[in-house]
Formats: C-alpha cells, structure tokens, sequence
C-alpha cells in the first residue's frame, strides 16, 4: 500500500508519514478566511459603487426625459465598452468579461431609463435615492 500526502479519511492533509498536519490545516483556514475577509469587502464595495453609478445614471434618465431624449445612446454606450474593455485589459480582466458586465448595467441602465421617459417611475425591483 502506497502512503499519499493528500490527506486521510477525514480530508485532513498529512505528510509521507500518514499522520494528519494539523499547523498546515489551520495556517489554510486562516488563509482562507483572511481570502474571504477581503473578498467579502470587495463585494460590498462592489455593490456601494453600483448604487452611487445609478444614482448617477437615474439623474440622467430624467434629464433624458425631461428634454425629450431616447432612453438609449448607442454611441456613448459603445464608447463606453471601448473604454472599460481597454481598462480590462490594463487590469489583466478578461475584456470580455468586462464587456458582459456592463452590457448588463446598460441594459438595466436604459430599461430604468425608459420607465422614466413614459411617466412610470423607477422598474420593479428598484429602489428609490
């Protein structure tokens, strides 16, 4: 029988030995959580900096229809993915990824639009200033 160094029953790595390393196990776990701690802020951060942009985009949404303007702005909109693709990339993000995103933001971005323009207010879902 062959020893294996990728852990013993319970998932608990071991060394050649076969007995579990339980300072590796803990300094893991706490590198996890030390992972997630900073991931977690980014996620809120995220989310905040999300809030703030539609904040922003709601304004210009009742300027749109306050002057009679279309919803959407195909030359800005494409603009703008040639500008958050070229950041992207500059970030080592896949510009591609990047592209879905913010063709989702836009899309909620003109849809919120739109419910302003015909006099409906902000769309299910969202939330007022």
């Amino acid at each position: 029988m062959t020893t294996s160094n990728t852990g013993d029953a319970t998932g608990h790595p071991t060394g050649n030995s076969g007995a579990p390393r339980p300072a590796a196990d803990t300094a893991v776990r706490a590198e996890l959580a030390r992972l997630r701690d900073s991931i977690d802020n980014i996620d809120a951060a995220v989310v905040h900096m999300l809030a703030e942009r539609f904040k922003c985009t709601q304004q210009v949404g009742h300027l749109k229809a306050a002057h009679q303007l279309p919803p959407a702005d195909p030359s800005r909109e494409a603009q703008q993915i040639a500008r958050l693709r070229r950041l992207a990339e500059n970030a080592k993000l896949d510009p591609a990824f990047a592209e879905k995103l913010l063709n989702f933001i836009i899309a909620e971005v003109i849809r919120h639009h739109e419910s302003i323009a015909d006099g409906t207010g902000q769309p299910t879902g969202a939330t007022g200033e």
